[in-house]
């Protein structure tokens, strides 16, 4: 970066933008990261998992969906680990992948809620 061609931004403001800015592999994921909460479906799963683990027909009686729309969601939750399964017997279990999530979901509740 170039300080001459700069109005207003110091030396000491550049190094500290060089410094903290992640690289693009990680911005892009970030990126990916966040698309995922730009889907209302998706966001629903997310706040029912908020309450208890669940398989994917109790949430499509939940939501009043079919299990084919919440399937198809769950599997994009799960390819960004936003969501974890285990298996008893012939079913499988849907839970929040870890705290992150539920901070993640909270924090944006927060910000709209002002």
């Amino acid at each position: 970066m170039e300080e001459n061609i700069y109005i207003h931004v110091g030396k000491n403001t550049l190094k500290q933008i060089d410094e903290k800015m992640p690289p693009e592999e990680e911005l892009q994921d970030l990126a990916e990261f966040f698309k995922v909460f730009g889907d209302a479906t998706r966001l629903k799963i997310l706040s029912v998992l908020l309450c208890s683990e669940m398989c994917v027909y109790d949430i499509a009686a939940v939501l009043g969906m079919s299990q084919s729309a919440i399937s198809h969601q769950l599997r994009v939750l799960k390819q960004l680990d936003l969501v974890k399964y285990r298996r008893e017997g012939k079913t499988i279990f849907y839970a929040l992948a870890d705290d992150h999530i539920v901070t993640i979901l909270s924090q944006g509740l927060d910000h709209i809620e002002e």
